[in-house]
């Protein structure tokens, strides 16, 4: 059946509120440009204070935006009026390191320990990317940006450690290099590029089979140009083994008030 066409939203309220009411399921690609989207790990207060470890030890895939309160759904710093319980499109739920369930909506699920995380996404680095004339495969195609898991290894704290997961986008060699300076002054969402160039130096076997989010192709005369990713926390959750964790599924972001603009580092 054809879903009814939606037009994206255009503040970050609009979007919370289309995901809220389920007229928003999907990926945030393009929802909201100008304003920050951030990933989102919620935890039991218990294990909240390794993670944060775990995130200052990896600021590159996990530089944070906003932590909240135990048992507070609220991010009154990121937006006013935002319920982290239903304002995401989708949610994903973990059981001892084991994916169990793709919700819209995690009040059933809400615990009064429970501490969310906000991390900084890709998303608003590709504003300052097109700004400049740099063009997005994924955006024009309207997919999911492609994100793999890989051999580099992340910093442990506690019970959290693996890989990072990076995202791609290619790019010829000049807007590598321009991509290079843009996204170095956005330490808050992940700043430069980890790595341009052959995938299987960081463990990528094949770029047509992406972990996450959508393949796009890189074609001749381009680099692949990658970039540290916020789903990296979701590999560690999957190591650690915890008993309940809920997250972001994978380009389903917070799209928040917060604007791109106000970023910039330098």
């Amino acid at each position: 059946m054809t879903q009814p066409f939606h037009p994206p939203a255009t503040t970050g309220a609009e979007a919370r509120l289309a995901a809220r009411s389920g007229r928003l399921d999907r990926h945030t690609s393009g929802q909201a440009l100008g304003h920050v989207q951030g990933n989102v790990v919620i935890l039991p207060a218990g294990l909240a204070t390794d993670f944060m470890r775990y995130c200052q030890r990896n600021p590159k895939p996990c530089p944070l935006l906003a932590v909240s309160d135990a048992g507070d759904p609220s991010l009154a710093t990121l937006g006013e009026g935002i319920d982290i319980r239903t304002d995401l499109p989708r949610y994903r739920v973990w059981r001892e390191g084991a994916l169990v369930d793709e919700p819209t909506d995690i009040r059933a699920l809400w615990q009064d320990d429970f501490v969310t995380f906000v991390i900084g996404c890709s998303f608003s680095f590709e504003e300052a990317l097109m700004a400049d004339g740099i063009r997005l495969r994924h955006i024009e195609l309207q997919r999911n940006v492609a994100m793999y898991r890989t051999t580099i290894a992340t910093e442990p704290a506690g019970p959290f450690s693996g890989p990072m997961v990076v995202s791609m986008r290619p790019m010829s060699a000049a807007d590598a290099i321009r991509a290079v300076q843009i996204t170095s002054r956005l330490p808050t969402v992940h700043g430069a590029p980890v790595h341009i160039g052959d995938p299987a130096q960081i463990g990528i076997a094949d770029l047509s089979k992406p972990d996450y989010g959508d393949a796009v192709e890189v074609r001749a005369g381009e680099l692949p140009v990658f970039w540290a990713c916020g789903v990296t926390p979701q590999a560690a959750l999957v190591q650690a083994r915890v008993p309940l964790a809920i997250t972001h599924a994978p380009g389903a972001m917070l799209v928040t008030d917060l604007l791109n603009r106000h970023l910039a580092a330098f």
